[in-house]
């Protein structure tokens, strides 16, 4: 028997509204564009009122802004502690990825190419990432027993971020890539010690 506890009635019809919220969005804002598509034709679309739109997404860029780090920070910590960093790191990945069906990570795909063209979007996922890198930092750190503070938590965390974001550029240019395989094999260069 499971022990994740089983989602009520209510919040499995609160996900289903937010999911299909997002991906009307999704759909007019590659069929119309970014900027030419309202929050009320996003609400027609999913057959809501636009209240209802604002309180899943507080704002217009929240609509492509998805937070999918708990996922992942549950993955990371549900990995042993004597594992090392980067192979955790790995781990969480490939858990979290293989939790996916392969729309959720086309759609994620979507959102990521949205977020790299829209200056807007830009901006507002720079915050997302700073939040996101601080909160990595926290999580090794821990997995370690040490401070966050410290300089070669620091190190592992920039190393980590800088290889995902960095394929994360490399996969919106091509988006035929299979870039959760690929960001497995990145990371493994990355625990290998990165030999050239």
């Amino acid at each position: 028997m499971s022990e994740r506890p089983v989602q009520g009635l209510r919040e499995r019809k609160k996900a289903r509204t937010r999911a299909l919220i997002q991906k009307e969005a999704l759909r007019l804002f590659r069929e119309q564009g970014y900027a030419a598509t309202t929050v009320e034709q996003v609400a027609e679309a999913a057959e809501v009122a636009p209240s209802t739109v604002f309180r899943y997404f507080p704002t217009k860029e929240d609509l492509v802004l998805l937070d999918q780090f708990p996922p992942f920070v549950e993955a990371l910590r549900a990995v042993p502690a004597e594992v090392g960093p980067v192979r955790a790191v790995r781990m969480a990945m490939r858990a979290v990825t293989d939790a996916q069906t392969p729309e959720e990570i086309a759609d994620g795909m979507e959102r990521e190419k949205l977020m790299l063209t829209v200056p807007e979007l830009w901006a507002a996922s720079l915050e997302n990432v700073t939040g996101v890198l601080a909160t990595l930092r926290e999580e090794l750190a821990a997995r370690q027993g040490r401070d966050a503070a410290d300089p070669e938590i620091r190190n592992v965390t920039g190393a980590v971020t800088g290889v995902m974001v960095a394929l994360w550029f490399e996969w919106v240019r091509n988006p035929a890539m299979d870039g959760p395989a690929e960001l497995d094999k990145a990371l493994a260069h990355l625990e290998a010690g990165l030999p050239v």
